[in-house]
């Protein structure tokens, strides 16, 4: 399929912004556009369930890799996870339709590959190059899509392992991947995962920086294409690229242009608090 590609940040359930956005001439003067959702649909936005629908009704002209707000939908309708506080999940849960819903977002990927763009929520491990990252994805792919699928959801919670080894396996493996590609943000110069630090982007204590930064990255020939990191923002550099701009917590939803980096944004109401972030 040819025309322009779309790529547009975290969406979070919601649907008004989303469908500001798609409505916009840019978007809208090339009926063959697509569209990359780089995760996190849904939750703490007031219209999860009309943003799932939404963007499901866009059919094939609509590519989207799992976050973790998505895997946490995942793991709440499996019965596996409790609701949080801030969840806006029930309208998705109780929908007559809801495991229709549910199997339609089971079925999507954790990583896309395609014209030197690979699309993922959070990021990859140094070690990962974009073959790897691809296949590690599809190993999660199709435990999720298989029938144990709910058993699968209940290995993927904790921090450790912090670091890849080929020899993982189990909930250790699927853990590690999942952590990778939908909740990473800050590493150690050598790969290791940190999720306990919180701090202004750029103010990174001794020892930590951004995943992208980590040393010798393996992807770094290609751009990476995320979201999930709402206070760093809009971010546009050859070898990757970051959407979330905290649509959510009264920012903006944003697509940008694969072919030529042409930029859209659409402003949003505040919905949530980012200190709860």
């Amino acid at each position: 399929m040819n025309g322009s590609i779309w790529m547009i940040g975290d969406v979070q359930g919601c649907c008004s912004p989303l469908d500001r956005l798609l409505s916009h001439p840019d978007l809208v003067g090339d009926p063959l556009s697509r569209f990359w959702f780089a995760g996190d649909l849904v939750n703490r936005g007031p219209q999860s369930l009309d943003t799932l629908r939404r963007i499901i009704d866009l059919g094939d002209r609509a590519t989207v890799v799992l976050g973790n707000h998505d895997l946490h939908l995942l793991a709440t309708a499996a019965g596996v996870r409790k609701p949080s506080k801030s969840d806006t999940l029930e309208p998705i849960l109780r929908a007559p339709d809801a495991a229709d819903l549910i199997n339609w977002l089971r079925a999507r990927p954790l990583a896309h590959f395609e014209q030197n763009h690979l699309l993922v929520h959070a990021g990859t491990l140094a070690k990962w190059d974009v073959a790897k990252t691809l296949s590690l994805a599809s190993e999660v792919q199709d435990a999720l899509r298989g029938p144990n699928w709910q058993k699968a959801l209940q290995k993927m919670y904790g921090n450790e392992p912090a670091t890849w080894k080929e020899d993982h396996k189990g909930g250790k493996r699927m853990r590690v991947i999942i952590n990778a590609l939908t909740r990473m943000r800050l590493c150690t110069p050598n790969g290791h995962m940190e999720f306990a630090t919180k701090v202004t982007p750029g103010a990174w204590p001794p020892g930590l920086v951004p995943w992208f930064d980590v040393p010798n990255r393996a992807t770094r020939d290609v751009t990476t294409v995320f979201g999930h990191w709402s206070t760093l923002g809009l971010l546009q550099r050859p070898d990757v690229i970051c959407l979330d701009t905290g649509c959510v917590w009264g920012g903006s939803l944003t697509a940008l242009r694969l072919q030529d980096r042409k930029l859209v944004q659409v402003k949003c109401s505040q919905f949530q608090d980012p200190l709860a972030e």
